[in-house]
């Protein structure tokens, strides 16, 4: 009876001994997906932030008011074709040393027509609407002509200027000029900073 109750102990201890082995492995294997999964995600953020997405900061006032000096902007640029009305960050060109952010007038093969003494910028033969700007659309120094395109966008370049019509040196002046579309680092979509502006960059297109 004893040598019964003993060998019950010994096989109970047994299985004890097995269930935490078996625990063990058990919170091993669940470390090391844990930990695996938090690689994966942070080469995918990596990856976005490198290629998708991007943070750039405001820098001026050519944009006024749409964006304001200091902004901190969401940009992306996966697979993008500019259009017109976007938000734009371009890379330095020779003539500036720092990226620098318009909005797309008028893209390739569009004819771009500005009535400096009106102020009127017409795309296509249509008058643009244009509720985001400040200021009246003059010419500006050292301007570029258009008339040496016959008005018409060359493909592969976009027209850009800032919303700040009187305080923006843009394509207007031959200083910029017109923007090759591999100068184009991506489109801004979302403002992250000040907190209290944040959201879509394009709460003024109406």
């Amino acid at each position: 009876m004893e040598e019964k109750e003993k060998n019950k102990i010994v096989a109970h201890k047994r299985t004890i001994t097995a269930k935490e082995k078996d625990d063990t492995i058990t919170l091993t294997e669940f470390l090391f997906d844990w930990i695996g999964t938090m690689i994966a995600a942070l080469v995918v953020v990596l990856l976005l932030l490198t290629f998708v997405v991007r943070q750039v900061t405001v820098s001026g006032g050519s944009m006024t008011d749409t964006l304001k000096n200091d902004d901190r902007l969401l940009v992306t640029n996966f697979m993008y074709t500019p259009q017109n009305g976007d938000i734009v960050v371009i890379s330095h060109g020779s003539n500036y040393s720092d990226p620098i952010i318009k909005r797309v007038i008028a893209t390739g093969g569009q004819r771009l027509d500005i009535n400096y003494d009106t102020g009127e910028v017409i795309v296509d033969g249509v008058l643009q609407n244009e509720p985001y700007i400040k200021g009246t659309t003059r010419m500006l120094s050292n301007s570029l002509s258009l008339e040496e395109y016959d008005n018409i966008i060359p493909e592969g370049y976009v027209f850009v200027m800032g919303d700040n019509r009187e305080g923006s040196l843009d394509s207007r002046s031959k200083e910029i000029g017109l923007i090759p579309l591999n100068n184009i680092i991506g489109k801004a979509q979302w403002r992250i900073s000040p907190f209290d502006k944040f959201g879509t960059v394009y709460y003024n297109m109406q």
